[in-house]
């Protein structure tokens, strides 16, 4: 339990990075540079090979802060083996999620093999980063997987920066024709079974992220990272009004908080869940209703 304005709550983390040594590894061959000589420039921890060694940190800080769960994203396509160990490890603690580039060859069969492991959740789709739009074929043939499983599709849209990429000035070279939540309304009616989940308010496409989820009662959006991109509204809004329009269409069921959480030693990003909590309260949210968006939507996403 965590104290929280409401009083002790339980708190479970709908979006942490899960930076494996192979995440690493993969900026470390992109910068041409050693693994060490990419820890000094980050100025961050470079987990040791195993990633159980990486779970057993991650649950270590979780315990510290209070968290009971959380959804762990595998960020580098191929590195789904590093979520699935750390879900095996610590079965009651995490949600292993990984990151999948349904253009790249082989990427179906190797998917529908990590998803028969029993211990990957969900698979998270970047359109705009992988350059495909979320109706593709391809990607359809990947939700198709989640669909006979009962999995989540984690969706992202919006504004897309990669703060790591950004730091190392290695290129982004995104797409955001492919980032409109629009998009995803045709994938979400078609698998009705699937939870589909838009995460940080759509970034930047709220008023669109609204209207899916609005229409569509599988979709749900999580709160995660500071949501600069409300800097972008014609009347800058705040992260009390954005909570405002959310509950309102959407509701305290289909909200899943979140931190975007990914590297040491920062570790866990207190500040997000002590904001976004300050926020839900001020705004009157009854303690069962924080409940929901602060630990049991998450669970509720498998049932």
């Amino acid at each position: 339990m965590m104290d929280t304005p409401w009083g002790p709550l339980p708190v479970a983390d709908a979006h942490i990075h899960f930076f494996s040594h192979i995440f690493f590894a993969s900026l470390a061959a992109q910068k041409s540079v050693p693994l060490d000589e990419l820890s000094s420039l980050l100025g961050w921890q470079i987990p040791a090979t195993d990633p159980a060694a990486l779970a057993d940190h991650w649950i270590k800080e979780l315990d510290r802060r209070g968290v009971q769960r959380a959804a762990v994203i595998a960020s580098v396509p191929g590195d789904e083996d590093s979520v699935i160990a750390a879900a095996q490890r610590h079965p009651d603690r995490f949600l292993a999620y990984a990151m999948v580039n349904p253009c790249a060859p082989g990427a179906h069969e190797k998917i529908a093999q990590a998803l028969d492991s029993g211990h990957l959740k969900g698979l998270c789709f970047f359109p705009a980063m992988h350059r495909y739009t979320i109706q593709d074929d391809r990607a359809d043939a990947l939700i198709e997987l989640l669909a006979a499983r009962r999995g989540v599709a984690f969706v992202h849209c919006g504004v897309l920066t990669v703060g790591v990429r950004r730091k190392l000035d290695l290129p982004s070279e995104f797409d955001l024709r492919f980032s409109n939540p629009v998009d995803l309304h045709a994938v979400a009616l078609r698998y009705p079974k699937v939870r589909f989940v838009i995460p940080h308010f759509g970034a930047g496409y709220f008023r669109e992220a609204l209207m899916v989820a609005d229409l569509c009662p599988n979709v749900y959006m999580d709160t995660s990272s500071s949501n600069t991109w409300m800097r972008y509204e014609q009347d800058p809004a705040d992260l009390r009004a954005v909570f405002r329009r959310a509950l309102a269409v959407v509701g305290p069921s289909r909200l899943l908080f979140g931190t975007d959480s990914s590297f040491f030693p920062r570790g866990w990003h207190r500040q997000i869940f002590e904001t976004q909590a300050r926020v839900l309260y001020e705004l009157g949210v009854s303690a069962d209703d924080a409940r929901m968006v602060l630990h049991d939507n998450l669970a509720g996403l498998f049932s």
